[in-house]
């Protein structure tokens, strides 16, 4: 079976689907909301590196899963995502028992969750993974007034962040993916809003003792998503630079584990034709050859410890960097000899300063750029004297032996 196919039919139909059925009220649940969750689904589902069946289980019921939102029973979405899905993945051939498994995803979703398979699991917890995100706000704005367009009621803003509140703590992830990337965040964000409730209770509960109104709800800017055109997606800066800090620290140390290959195998290569090699000669042309093969070793070995060699810095930085902005205060070499009072005052001043925060981190990005491009050109010398050389000294060997005899 072509799962690569059948998968996507699936996208264009429930593409298509939400084309067709688009509704304004849904602000949430709509198509936008279902590529963001398929990116993480996918993720997800190559970090377990399943199969084809299973990504398209998982890819399969993570497109169905919200197209019950557009039917008038809204509560039970999931059983009639379940049912529309069936449907299609019949009419395109698809086997029961796959249709099974994606109709279990499916319900699985239902709050509150009981995901039981890791294909459930994974779908389980792409459709929550924004608790755990810096954009969890912006979606949890957008979810209240589609719960708001649907009922033709107003939430109160402390009477919506209880409700989310309590879903945070009676959530977790299912996976360990999940666990080890969002858990931080989302403990971040369940902690934003319950100071943010505090504060809006205590000053509801301040207006009423002073004029004895009624509880009403703040004006909440909540409410409002600035979309001004220009204006900077924080969600994704903040997922540019995590992506970008993630993939230079796994090519660093790439870049260290394959130095510390060349800096063992050549150590070896040295160590026995210094022990049993050279003790044993008895002849003068393998001299010439051995140490050939000796330099190329050394040689490999200069490179490769040039590579990972760590660089000194000065350690402090002065208040004209500070003032002009061009301190790295991400980096340690710009401040490990400097006071900690110092440093957490230039922090803070960074952390009230959007360009100078932004400016630091692509400066921080920057320069481990230029360190990973000067690692790697290093590696490849290194690497390129190892080929070549070993053939050298290969090929000395054996002229060595033919001209002997």
């Amino acid at each position: 079976m072509n799962y690569r196919e059948l998968l996507q039919k699936v996208a264009e139909h429930v593409s298509l689907f939400y084309v067709e059925k688009a509704d304004e009220r849904l602000v949430y649940h709509n198509h936008t909301h279902i590529t963001e969750m398929l990116e993480a689904a996918k993720k997800m589902a190559e970090w377990y590196k399943f199969d084809e069946r299973n990504y398209f289980v998982v890819c399969a019921a993570t497109w169905f899963h919200d197209t019950g939102y557009f039917n008038p029973d809204i509560e039970n979405h999931e059983t009639k995502s379940a049912e529309l899905a069936e449907s299609f993945l019949k009419s395109i051939s698809v086997d029961e028992q796959t249709i099974n498994d994606i109709k279990k995803v499916i319900l699985a979703t239902q709050l509150p969750q009981t995901p039981v398979s890791l294909l459930a699991k994974i779908v389980c917890d792409a459709d929550l993974f924004n608790l755990g995100t810096p954009g969890f706000k912006e979606h949890n704005i957008q979810l209240r007034k589609e719960l708001e367009n649907l009922t033709g009621t107003k939430i109160k803003g402390r009477e919506w962040r209880a409700k989310t509140i309590e879903l945070f703590q009676s959530h977790q992830y299912h996976t360990d993916y999940c666990q080890l990337l969002l858990n931080d965040t989302k403990a971040l964000n369940l902690e934003q809003l319950k100071e943010k409730q505090k504060k809006k209770t205590k000053e509801a509960k301040a207006l009423q003792d002073e004029v004895g109104m009624p509880d009403t709800d703040e004006n909440s800017i909540d409410d409002a998503v600035v979309s001004s055109k220009g204006k900077r997606s924080e969600r994704g800066i903040e997922t540019m630079f995590r992506v970008s800090f993630a993939s230079h620290q796994k090519l660093s140390a790439l870049a260290d584990n394959k130095a510390h290959i060349m800096i063992s195998v050549n150590s070896i290569v040295i160590s026995v034709t210094i022990g049993f090699v050279i003790r044993n000669f008895t002849e003068d042309y393998l001299v010439i050859p051995t140490i050939i093969l000796l330099l190329v070793n050394v040689a490999t070995i200069i490179f490769s410890v040039l590579a990972t060699r760590p660089k000194i810095h000065d350690g402090y930085f002065t208040k004209e960097q500070l003032a002009q902005k061009t301190v790295n205060l991400l980096f340690y070499g710009s401040f490990y000899k400097m006071k900690y009072k110092d440093y957490e005052n230039a922090m803070r001043r960074m952390m009230d300063d959007g360009d100078f925060l932004y400016g630091t981190m692509i400066k921080d990005i920057y320069w481990q750029g230029r360190v990973m491009g000067r690692k790697f050109r290093l590696l490849h010398i290194s690497y390129n004297i190892f080929m070549y050389g070993i053939a050298l000294a290969v090929v000395a060997y054996g002229l060595a032996a033919l001209l002997h005899k």
